[in-house]
């Protein structure tokens, strides 16, 4: 049956454990995206997100207590739903609810046993962060009805958006309560997917063979799996963010995906021109500078600046295949130019190093006591923050195996960077963006990586990056923009499969290699590349398949409404 294009939803509630919370990719997702959304539903496109933050105000959030308040009042008296209303600090501001939740742990297994018998939910091995979620969730889905309900929109085409299992509850919740809102769900990553790559199973030879309720009992995985399974079949429109996840959903989730939504970007804060060229100079100076503080020697400034970044997932972000490729990079003939390697992903920090600050704090760094700065760098020479167990680090144990030195003979340099780039970390003060401005190239060889925001941020910012076909983004990049043999598009897509990481590693290591014979005008057009393939993909080209899966939740919502009145009145 042919989908009427005028079938647009009038109301948006959209809910994530990451509205105005920035724990990872998904932040990255909705915040960008909420600008384009704000544009096309002005402030009828609601974001709902946990009130988390006590005391400690939320820096992404904005109380305005003028928008809603007679509702807002109405559900905290009649309903005992304590919620802030608000705007998010990102482009577009659109209107937030965030729900506190505390109170609802008291009713917890009263909410089990309604998903069990509703749905089959079965969350008797939950654990962690699974109850936290839920009862957000459940929130969540009251204060969508309250809303509802307060403003009498039953007349009005309204759909309610689910993100990741953390919101399961909500999409059953707001099935069983309010069927007349139409209902997308939204997995970026299966969690039973994730898991199976996490504890380093095969993923992708074996996926046919792997049954997802078997494999989650197997992997204590079970709640999760069973709320994120639930809310896939229950809901009138199901998405996902790439085709290899695509897959992975229609197998361990079973069912297929109705829209594929590949995730955009936001360029309208990216510097330009002049702007641009002094954001990358600020950035570079600031690496150098605390590289050359960190390792106790000068570092020539044309170096090559090399990053990977994102979460700690050792394996799955490829973070392991990285520093292999650095080792086995160091080992190349005729390099002409340093490599110093950045590892950016947040660890257990007790909190920056004091030596580390002194020595960037110095008015005249030249002043500086040599022996000072080479006992305390030859201590830590590689981590720019204290670990709470650096010999259980897994990252500092590869690095000091492979036996890197960060000597100055040593032509390729490791840096590990294990704190969350906010601003205020402690040595590089800067925000991750600002500084990856500054870098030559980017590299995340992913194993399980179902969109890849670290790449497509980097092309976005004009840095040439290294990814893999084990990516939602570089299997995009692939078919989009990735035409040239090598890097000199911008972009290399390296095949990976769960047999080929030691060629992968020497690809990489001879990419840069290459990039490091390369004058500086030759790596300018490099810069130029990437960012051109980042113009396709930004949320102006993408919203069009969030329209599509607004287009089928509605009209599906209409055939299940009719199918089910139809039976009433039989």
């Amino acid at each position: 049956m042919e989908i009427d294009a005028r079938c647009t939803p009038d109301y948006l509630f959209e809910v994530s454990w990451e509205v105005c919370n920035k724990v990872g990719g998904i932040y990255t997702v909705l915040s960008t995206r909420a600008n384009i959304l704000q544009k096309i539903h002005k402030d009828r496109i609601f974001f709902i997100g946990p009130d988390v933050w006590g005391e400690q105000e939320s820096p992404w959030f904005r109380e305005d207590e003028t928008l809603f308040s007679s509702w807002r009042e109405f559900a905290a008296i009649n309903q005992h739903l304590p919620i802030r209303i608000g705007r998010w600090k990102v482009p577009g501001e659109p209107i937030v609810f965030l729900v506190r939740f505390n109170a609802f742990f008291e009713k917890q297994n009263d909410i089990y046993t309604e998903m069990w018998m509703d749905y089959g939910v079965d969350s008797i091995a939950a654990y962690g962060d699974y109850h936290e979620a839920t009862m957000f969730a459940y929130a969540a889905g009251l204060v969508i009805e309250s809303f509802y309900r307060f403003h009498h929109l039953e007349a009005e085409n309204v759909i309610a958006h689910f993100n990741e299992w953390m919101t399961g509850a909500t999409a059953l919740y707001v099935r069983k309560h309010v069927p007349k809102i139409a209902t997308l769900f939204t997995t970026h990553a299966t969690s039973i997917g994730r898991s199976i790559a996490g504890n380093h199973l095969p993923l992708y030879d074996h996926l046919q063979v792997y049954n997802g309720d078997q494999m989650a009992r197997k992997l204590n995985m079970t709640a999760k799996h069973s709320i994120e399974k639930k809310a896939a079949r229950h809901v009138d429109c199901f998405t996902t963010v790439s085709d290899i996840t695509a897959a992975e959903c229609a197998h361990l989730l079973q069912r297929q995906p109705d829209v594929v939504t590949p995730n955009g970007f936001e360029k309208d804060f990216i510097p330009k021109g002049a702007h641009h060229s002094r954001a990358r100079k600020k950035a570079r100076k600031m690496l150098l500078n605390v590289a050359e503080k960190m390792v106790g020697h000068t570092i020539h400034p044309d170096a090559l600046l090399i990053a990977t970044s994102g979460r700690y997932e050792y394996k799955n972000k490829g973070i392991d295949l990285f520093i292999d490729a650095m080792n086995l990079l160091r080992k190349m003939p005729q390099q002409t130019k340093d490599v110093v390697a950045f590892i950016m992903v947040p660890g257990w920090v007790k909190g920056p190093r004091k030596d580390l600050q002194a020595r960037l704090w110095e008015d005249n760094p030249a002043q500086t006591g040599n022996s000072s700065m080479e006992s305390t760098s030859s201590d830590c020479p590689f981590t720019t923050h204290e670990l709470m167990e650096p010999q259980h680090d897994m990252v500092m144990n590869q690095i000091r195996h492979l036996g890197f030195c960060n000597a100055e003979k040593e032509r390729v340099k490791m840096i590990f960077v294990p704190s969350y780039l906010n601003g205020d970390d402690g040595i590089f003060n800067l925000p991750y963006y600002d500084l990856l401005i500054g870098f030559d190239m980017s590299v995340f060889p992913s194993y399980y990586e179902p969109w890849g925001y670290t790449p497509h941020e980097s092309v976005a910012f004009s840095v040439p990056t290294i990814t893999t076909t084990l990516a939602g983004f570089g299997v995009w990049a692939k078919k989009e923009g990735d035409k040239k043999e090598g890097i000199g598009d911008g972009i290399e897509v390296i095949h990976r499969d769960d047999d080929n990481y030691a060629e992968v590693a020497e690809e990489i290591a001879a990419i840069i290699h290459d990039l490091s014979l390369k004058s500086n005008e030759q790596v300018k057009l490099l810069r130029q590349s990437a960012a051109a393939l980042a113009d396709r993909a930004d949320w102006a080209h993408f919203i069009r398949y969030y329209e599509e899966a607004y287009r089928k939740a509605l009209h599906n919502s209409f055939i299940r409404l009719s199918y089910r009145y139809k039976l009433k009145i039989e």
